[in-house]
């Protein structure tokens, strides 16, 4: 039963992350991928809030593992960081940076909210 809500709960992340990637992208109107980074720091954010407010078993697996898991995207932005180095586009730094130090801090500071409750 776990595995068909986990699923349940991707496929209900991906379609957030799909119409979250067109709303950003409609008002951004930028090269830099700015909707990914918006969703995964987003994502670290609320799965640290998950974390820290020590849910169920089962509904961390349908909300963390898999609406989160859905709506986050690790391989979207390594070919985001490729796409750019590849442009010689000297926003590939910041990206990476933005990214990889910004979810652990997201993510400790969805926790550090969660214990304020």
């Amino acid at each position: 039963m776990s595995i068909i809500l986990i699923g349940l709960g991707a496929g209900l992340g991906a379609s957030l992350r799909f119409l979250a990637t067109t709303l950003i992208k409609q008002h951004t109107k930028q090269n830099f991928p700015w909707a990914t980074l918006l969703i995964n720091l987003s994502g670290a954010f609320l799965l640290g809030i998950l974390v820290g407010l020590q849910i169920p078993t089962l509904l961390y697996k349908i909300l963390g593992i898999g609406l989160l898991g859905g709506f986050t995207t690790f391989s979207t932005l390594n070919v985001e960081l490729l796409t750019l180095r590849r442009n010689k586009q000297l926003e590939v730094v910041p990206y990476a940076l933005a990214t990889y130090l910004g979810g652990p801090l997201a993510l400790f500071g969805g926790l550090l909210l969660s214990s304020l409750s």
